[in-house]
């Protein structure tokens, strides 16, 4: 258990002070700070950087991908859940498994879609020490999603594609909510949109910097 509760620059006392970090910059939701203070991030992130891990800082996990900040994970998922309390999410781009976790402790089902295997097997193994059985992984090309689980409430995309892939928003149930930045390096702001019945509503939430979003599997 010590290895997350973490001891030092991992301790519950670092995990607080992040937390207030992000009350301060405008994270309201108390069933997300809750997640984020206590789903350990430091085990998702080489044991090198694990010092690092409670700062709101984007670190690399390999592959020339990254583990969001803190803050990205929690605007994002805050956005997603908010109103809406979705029960099945599809998540694009599983990564290091972070986002996947705070996730799987807000709703009933997750589904996951990594292009990168190894990162995928990572993931799986870490949400399985922490005893997380509520998600399916799906080794693929993210941009194709998930149809065959489809329609979901809320889906969440980890990577950034130059514009709103149509096949993720065919896969959005009405009333659901997609949040997905996009446009290229530099230029990317992320991307609320809401299925309404009136058709498709597109609210812009901030400037973010994510990693492009690949098509294929490696």
């Amino acid at each position: 258990m010590n290895q997350y509760m973490g001891i030092g620059m991992t301790s519950q006392r670092t995990r607080e002070r992040l937390v207030q970090r992000l009350r301060e910059k405008g994270i309201h939701n108390l069933s997300v700070l809750q997640q984020i203070k206590t789903v350990p991030r430091h085990i998702f992130v080489d044991e090198a950087l694990a010092s690092r891990a409670y700062e709101d800082t984007a670190l690399p996990i390999g592959f020339s991908q990254t583990i969001s900040q803190p803050f990205t994970v929690a605007r994002m998922t805050e956005a997603l859940i908010d109103d809406l309390n979705p029960k099945k999410v599809l998540e694009i781009g599983t990564g290091s498994g972070y986002q996947t976790a705070i996730l799987a402790n807000l709703v009933e089902e997750v589904y996951t879609v990594e292009r990168i295997r190894e990162l995928q097997f990572r993931a799986k193994r870490t949400l399985r020490q922490l005893n997380i059985h509520n998600v399916r992984f799906k080794f693929d090309d993210g941009n194709m999603g998930w149809p065959e689980h489809g329609p979901y409430d809320g889906i969440i995309v980890t990577a950034a594609p130059p514009s709103i892939p149509e096949t993720l928003l065919h896969q959005l149930s009405p009333g659901g909510r997609m949040l997905v930045p996009s446009g290229e390096s530099g230029n990317q702001l992320l991307r609320m949109i809401s299925k309404t019945s009136d058709g498709l509503e597109e609210e812009v939430l901030e400037q973010v910097e994510f990693v492009p979003m690949l098509g294929g599997k490696v």
